[in-house]
């Protein structure tokens, strides 16, 4: 069972958007059994363009589906998010089963059978594997969040690891899709 936590900024959750994101969200507890129990964080935004942004995270014991979605037409981003949550959920049932395809209990103590001809056939589909086509070795120099930056700058990528001079933690710098930056930071 989802719990709905659903927030707005710059526009008013009514009870009929309210009743829209349940609806179309509660379909992914299709996938699990009786006893799924898990929060949907949703988070819906409209921007002065009047474009909309919908976010969904729903953290769960072993997975946390998540899915962000833009779109002019709030209704239309909250059914595009649900394809994305099940392609998700889909992913990680097939990796799941892949792991344990010959220990009972596996991924069937984890999510639900099929009930009906619709639902065996989502769980059929396999999504392609993983394959790590490069890889990189590089030392992690100290330095501070600005520097990290430069450097993610300089090089042209999107994100950069490094470890700060401060804490002596690893973290991570990223560019975001509205320009500015973030940064992660590890325990």
């Amino acid at each position: 069972m989802l719990n709905f936590n659903i927030r707005g900024e710059n526009v008013e959750v009514t009870p009929a958007i309210r009743d829209h994101v349940e609806n179309k969200i509660n379909k992914v507890e299709r996938y699990f059994n009786e006893d799924f129990k898990a929060n949907a964080n949703v988070n819906l935004k409209v921007y002065s363009d009047s474009q909309t942004k919908v976010e969904v995270t729903i953290p769960m014991k072993n997975l946390t589906l998540r899915a962000e979605e833009r779109h002019n037409d709030m209704y239309a981003a909250v059914d595009l998010i649900v394809d994305k949550l099940e392609r998700q959920i889909r992913k990680h049932k097939t990796k799941v089963n892949r792991k344990y395809r010959d220990r009972e209990g596996g991924a069937a103590a984890y999510f639900a059978y099929a009930q009906s001809p619709e639902q065996a056939a989502y769980q059929d589909e396999s999504e392609d594997d993983v394959h790590i086509v490069r890889t990189k070795q590089f030392e992690l120099k100290p330095m501070d969040q600005e520097e990290a930056v430069l450097q993610m700058d300089m090089l042209g990528h999107n994100f950069f690891v490094f470890t700060d001079a401060e804490s002596n933690g690893t973290n991570i710098v990223y560019k975001r899709k509205d320009g500015k930056y973030g940064l992660i930071e590890t325990n």
